[in-house]
């Protein structure tokens, strides 16, 4: 009887060890199917690349590139994205036009000034207008004014140097402004394609079952239109605002010095007939 007891007790814990085995080396199996099921979920976000090195395979993310956000984005973003391209390149040209115009050599050359000196040394208003004509530029300009206006008398030559001033700063700031309206102009631009975007991205939603790929396409849209806007409005309205201030100071020399070269002016006799 005791004999059968212990047999019992030796069938019955080899029975246990056997089905605990089992449970232990069924455990990996139901691993590879779970990675087999995710493994079509994955693929969707990375695309696997063999290195032919026998290693395990390289994972290569794909992303959206700029030119597919542009030609992406339908024919309204396209025309978009042109105004913006246009805008940069119209601030450019610009600021490199007025850098240029807006000097002391272009605005009042010295030269000029060193003729006119010596003709007024002379008191020869002729050879003062002549320099003034060999040599054009808005200070020429508006000594010319002056020395046209000599036979009526210095409060007429004051009044004609004063409005040939005003008019050449008007030139000066008419150039100016075209930086300006770039630098206005670009962010409007980028606004418009971010509304376009934002747009595009809630039709997208409303189809009630959206595809995120043509989603991050539209936020992507969005954010590009308004991060180019600021990219061309930033630089253009710095230096719309330096070169309109380097203007403001040039102008006022400018009439100072005319001012000073007309000076002796006041002396001239008006001689009516």
């Amino acid at each position: 009887m005791k004999k059968l007891m212990m047999t019992a007790l030796l069938v019955a814990g080899l029975a246990a060890a056997a089905g605990v085995a089992r449970a232990q080396g069924g455990a990996p199996a139901a691993a590879p199917a779970a990675a087999v099921a995710a493994a079509p979920a994955a693929a969707t976000a990375a695309e696997l690349v063999d290195d032919g090195t026998g290693k395990a395979p390289a994972i290569k993310k794909q992303g959206v590139g700029f030119w597919a956000v542009v030609f992406g984005s339908g024919w309204l973003g396209v025309v978009l994205w042109i105004g913006l391209f246009g805008s940069g390149a119209a601030a450019v040209y610009f600021i490199v036009d007025c850098s240029i115009m807006v000097k002391p050599q272009k605005v009042m050359a010295q030269s000029l000034i060193e003729k006119v000196k010596a003709a007024m040394a002379e008191g020869d208003v002729l050879k003062a207008l002549k320099a003034c004509e060999s040599e054009p530029g808005p200070m020429a300009s508006v000594l010319s004014a002056g020395f046209s206006h000599v036979e009526e008398g210095y409060d007429i030559i004051q009044e004609a140097v004063g409005t040939a001033a005003d008019l050449e700063t008007e030139r000066l700031m008419q150039r100016l402004t075209w930086i300006s309206v770039c630098a206005n102009l670009s962010p409007m631009l980028g606004l418009l394609g971010t509304v376009q975007g934002m747009i595009m991205c809630f039709e997208n939603i409303a189809t009630g079952a959206p595809d995120t790929g043509a989603l991050a396409l539209s936020i992507s849209q969005a954010l590009w239109t308004t991060a180019a806007g600021l990219v061309v409005a930033i630089p253009a309205i710095t230096f719309y605002f330096s070169i309109r201030n380097n203007a403001n100071r040039l102008v006022l020399r400018m009439e100072a010095m005319t001012m000073e070269l007309i000076k002796d002016l006041r002396n001239v006799e008006v001689v009516n007939d």
